[in-house]
């Protein structure tokens, strides 16, 4: 269950709060998380934004033969994302990220920090088409690496659009202005850096703990007032992973996670 909540003045503050909960039969993870966001216009071509964000991460594992829990039960990570979005004609625009981000289990060093971000070109084709293609730095599947990412998005009808690509995917349907139904396809993944190296038998060294996961879920929201929004999720998380990895991303130790249903609630302020 994820209760959001979202502040924001003038459209270019925004604060959101977050709770999640990832039940397995072997493990739940619960996640809980604060963001700050600031963004502004240049000028009619330029659009800065800057987000900082911070999540805290707790497991609990149902089977007693982990031996390893007691050391891997609390993460957390802080990030700085930058945004940079110009103008570059009419119908083209070129976005910018950088994203800073410092992934540890208790002690934070200056090498759990990581680099992530990318560029992107977004072209309007026309009223009803845009395609995207770039490249970025990202953690979907467990660990830091550059994939490509594109996307074709297609106004179906006043009501209808469907945006396919990767990582993100999406069919969503308004009946009215207060309602809208997605059914949405996401790719996700984490990795974070453990305070102190575990030797193996075979002498392999464990230094970080990583998760990845593919969501498809059919997503409901409810516009309540102007500000306000219910937001109800219900899907299935599957290709899970959930490893124990040398520095390059080597896995060492499969936890061996099952795939599960997933169950979302979330409650929005938007101004």
């Amino acid at each position: 269950m994820i209760p959001i909540f979202s502040l924001s003045a003038q459209n270019r503050y925004s604060l959101d709060l977050d709770v999640k909960t990832e039940p397995t039969e072997e493990i739940t993870i619960n996640e809980t998380g604060i963001g700050f966001t600031i963004s502004w216009n240049m000028d009619q071509k330029i659009k800065v934004t800057n987000t900082l964000k911070y999540k805290n991460v707790g497991v609990n594992y149902q089977l007693e033969n982990y031996t390893l829990q007691n050391n891997l039960n609390q993460f957390n990570s802080f990030s700085d994302t930058f945004g940079f979005s110009r103008q570059l004609t009419k119908k083209t625009k070129l976005n910018f990220e950088i994203e800073p981000i410092a992934n540890f289990e208790s002690n934070l060093n200056l090498s759990d920090v990581t680099l992530l971000g990318g560029l992107e070109i977004s072209h309007t084709i026309n009223a009803s088409n845009r395609i995207s293609i770039g490249v970025k730095r990202m953690t979907i599947f467990g660990k830091p690496q550059i994939d490509p990412t594109f996307s074709f998005y297609h106004q179906i009808n006043e009501k209808a659009s469907i945006e396919i690509g990767f990582p993100n995917a999406a069919i969503s349907y308004s009946n009215n202005i207060r309602n809208k139904f997605s059914l949405i396809n996401s790719f996700a993944g984490s990795y974070y850096n453990l305070d102190q190296s575990m030797v193996l038998g075979d002498l392999n060294t464990i230094t970080k703990l990583s998760f990845s996961q593919i969501t498809t879920a059919l997503e409901y929201e409810r516009n309540v007032d102007t500000n306000w929004f219910v937001n109800l999720k219900g899907g299935y998380g599957f290709n899970r992973s959930y490893n124990l990895t040398d520095n390059n991303g080597n896995t060492k130790i499969d936890f061996n996670i099952d795939n599960g249903y997933l169950f979302n609630i979330g409650i929005k302020y938007k101004h």
